[in-house]
């Protein structure tokens, strides 16, 4: 059977729902025997039937044609007009798959899956005319299904998104419009530890999509990204999608002034997820995570003058087990566009090649007792010191430690240095007081800052518990924060954008941020360290369904009710998200703005709670530990959080005293959704909010309103803090107090401050 395919017929043709409309396969259940996949093969005597085979209990395929032997062995003859370009595999395998494209073997895929995967060809061409696709699948036991489709990349990724295309946004942030090569990002990126000498790497580089195999860079490159915005971003100037066979690559030269006595530092603040770099054709490392920031030192790799890096990226985004947040292949409804390679600034800096400090670690009392840690590398003679100011005035000098002081944390190598400042401003929501330090170890020399204050809980005069600081009670008063940007998506368009946030929020009587499962650049906490912002961070969550078998991925959500149990997660998989959950703490672990950490939020991939637990509580016992915000309930740490929309409401009725030494809050609430007609990301998508659309603005406010209330009469029950659903619209969701582009304020922050009032009475 010859089908002759157009690209605008490709999706009617595979996606389409008709039997008629998808192309038929020769199949034969009996060893064919040597040569099968061959092009001049005779498969005239085979059986001829529609895709895709399998038995129909089986989770995942979409199964026309019944196969329930051991064995099949498939053919398909295609004719394309125009070759597919980066042609793609759309493939369900249950279990071993062989896949032959013209008589070259093209994927050797191992096991099974339970969902349809994207497979880049690799080694084989796409003809122009006649093709022969050949298929062979085996299976031992079990459900069964084989399913295999050809298209281009963007094709197949339009399968997987819901049958649709990447939507071509046009919604922009007024920041967006200001963004060129040469201004993207300039700010110094890492606040806590500032060095004068630093290049900054934002801008254009080359990049290219191929095959995952072979590993090696492309010979030719496709154009320009703008870095650090993500591939599938507007900004990017790409806005392509990327599938998770796919290798992103990156190239881009610089020059820098080479000295001897001098070591080079490559950072990078975020690259999604597994990356690869070369400095001059040497290898200088790799990195696993797609959140956090990570360095290498390529002073070996660089010459003296021209240079050149090139980064290797592999995302999966919707594998099991990686720590994706709110991205999806197929984004909707909550899941969002996916973002895959560099999202964060990338740039190099020069350091003196011994007694360079590494890390600086702040324990302080509100008693004005100040320790401050720094680790530095080589030098065993060297000797740190740091001088204290604030507001422009020098304070104290911090001079090394007489006594024999514990690390701040397991495996910080570090030495302390002490002083003692009368008469300290604390930190607080309104007057959020940091004193700058310069510390000196031989010739390296850094500015931080950091703060004075407490963070505790305590029972008020009904027996409630709940959270103080400084001694003094606070209700945390915040919004769920996605942040997410039309034009950005994961990335801001600028610092002065991702302020504006924040400040909007601070305008408009919110003291706190629940950082919903994305960890930001690390300007964004230094602003709500000096805005005098409370964050909630949440830990970046992984997948949030179960695959096969009993709790794989994510438990049963129970919320607050006893006896829940959790996801079984191999120990691979265990030790990478401890691994990335320790570097967001070692990471932001100083600034003062972020006074609660939430490993889990809901269910989603929630496994070996207590220990994950008892390790955060361990790892910082200075803030409160919400071990799984809306999750399942276990008695570990400080929080005992629920989820409600739309309108807050918390089980207190299931506490049979187990959430007694508990601080309760409501972790998420409201939602409540508005559309703004010209701000809404695309006509295309639902546009949706918790508890249905208002019919007018009055409507919602009243809503609004209503929440508010109630939230303030649960304060009266003990509930110690609120977060409402959102901060902004986000694609599809329209639940947002600000629109996604930002230019329209539904509820000025004067009116929103008002209502909330009641609450701090």
């Amino acid at each position: 059977m010859k089908i002759l395919i157009s690209f605008t017929a490709f999706l009617t043709l595979f996606v389409g729902s008709s039997v008629a409309d998808e192309p038929n396969w020769r199949f034969t259940l009996d060893d064919p025997g040597k040569g099968w996949q061959k092009p001049d093969f005779d498969d005239s005597f085979w059986k001829e039937a529609p895709g895709g085979f399998g038995t129909r209990n089986t989770p995942g395929v979409k199964v026309k044609t019944e196969w329930t032997t051991k064995n099949i062995w498939l053919r398909q003859t295609l004719e394309f007009e125009k070759p597919p370009g980066n042609p793609t595999l759309l493939v369900f395998h249950d279990e071993d798959a062989t896949i032959y494209l013209n008589g070259t073997l093209v994927a050797d895929l191992k096991g099974y899956v339970t969902n349809y995967k994207p497979v880049r060809i690799a080694g084989a061409k796409v003809n122009e005319g006649k093709n022969i696709l050949a298929v062979h699948c085996r299976q031992t036991g079990g459900g069964q299904g084989i399913d295999v489709r050809l298209g281009s990349s963007d094709e197949i990724a339009s399968i997987l998104a819901g049958d649709t295309p990447l939507p071509k946004v046009t919604m922009r942030s007024p920041w967006a419009e200001k963004v060129t090569a040469e201004n993207v990002w300039q700010e110094y990126p890492r606040p806590q530890l500032r060095r004068d000498n630093w290049l900054n790497l934002n801008g254009h580089w080359d990049y290219a999509i191929t095959p995952q195999k072979p590993i090696s860079p492309p010979e030719e490159w496709d154009e320009k990204i703008l870095v650090p915005f993500a591939v599938e971003a507007p900004l990017s100037g790409v806005e392509r999608r990327f599938l998770p066979s796919d290798a992103l690559w990156y190239r881009r030269s610089f020059d820098i002034a080479k000295k001897e006595d001098k070591r080079y530092l490559l950072n990078f603040e975020a690259v999604d997820y597994a990356s690869v770099v070369w400095v001059n054709g040497k290898k200088v490392g790799e990195n696993v995570g797609g959140n956090l920031p990570f360095s290498f030192d390529v002073t070996e790799a660089l010459k003296v003058v021209s240079n050149e890096v090139i980064l290797r990226v592999t995302d999966a985004t919707d594998s099991a087990y990686q720590l994706h947040g709110k991205q999806r292949l197929n984004p909707k409804g909550i899941w969002y566009t996916p973002v895959s390679g560099i999202w964060q600034t990338v740039w190099m800096e020069e350091v003196p090649a011994q007694n360079t400090i590494s890390k600086v670690h702040f324990e302080t009392q509100n008693s004005g007792e100040v320790v401050l840690w720094v680790s530095f590398d080589g030098g065993e003679d060297a000797m740190p010191s740091a001088e204290i100011s604030f507001e422009g005035k020098n304070v104290v000098e911090a001079k090394a430690s007489q006594d024999d002081l514990q690390p701040p944390f397991e495996g910080f190598d570090g030495t302390p240095l002490v002083a003692k400042i009368e008469n300290p401003k604390l930190w607080t929501p309104d007057s959020p007081s940091l004193y700058d330090v310069v510390i000196n170890v031989g010739e390296d020399t850094v500015e931080t800052y950091f703060a004075f204050r407490e963070l505790n809980s305590e029972k008020d005069a009904d027996g409630h518990r709940r959270l103080t600081l400084n001694g003094e009670e606070i209700f945390h008063w915040g919004t769920l924060d996605q942040g997410w940007w039309p034009d950005g998506l994961l990335t801001p368009p600028s610092d002065e954008a991702m302020v504006y946030d924040v400040q909007f929020l601070k305008d408009a009587g919110f003291n706190t941020i629940r950082k919903h499962i994305k960890v930001e650049p690390r300007r964004y906490y230094y602003h709500c360290d000096k805005i005098g912002m409370m964050v909630w961070q949440d830990q970046v969550s992984s997948g949030t369904g179960n695959q096969r078998g009993v709790n794989e991925v994510s438990p049963p959500w129970t919320r607050l009710l006893p006896d829940p149990v959790d996801s079984i997660w191999p120990d691979e998989a265990h030790e990478q998200f401890v691994a990335e959950y320790k570097l967001m703490v070692e990471t932001l672990g100083n600034h003062p703005s972020i006074v609660q950490w939430v490993p889990f939020n809901e269910a989603w991939g929630q496994h070996r709670t207590m220990v994950v637990g008892e390790m955060a509580v361990e790892l910082d016992f200075t803030r409160a530990i919400n071990i799984a915000s809306g999750g399942n309930f276990f008695p570990i740490g400080d929080i005992v959080d629920a989820h409600k929309y739309p309108h807050p409401e918390f089980p207190f009725d299931q506490s049979g005293g187990r959430f007694e030494d508990f601080v309760k809050v409501m972790g998420e609430f409201g939602g409540h959704g508005f559309p703004v007609e010209g701000h809404l990301w695309s006509k295309q998508t639902r546009n949706w909010g918790y508890g249905g659309i208002p019919k007018d603005k009055a409507e919602w406010l009243d809503r609004y309103r209503t929440s508010i209330k109630m939230l303030a009469d649960l304060k009266k029950e003990g509930i110690a803090g609120g977060i409402y659903t959102q901060t902004t619209d986000v694609e599809g969701e329209i639940n947002g107090l600000l629109t996604y582009d930002r230019k329209v304020q539904k509820i000025a922050p004067a009116k929103l401050k008002e209502i909330s009032r009641q609450l701090f009475e």
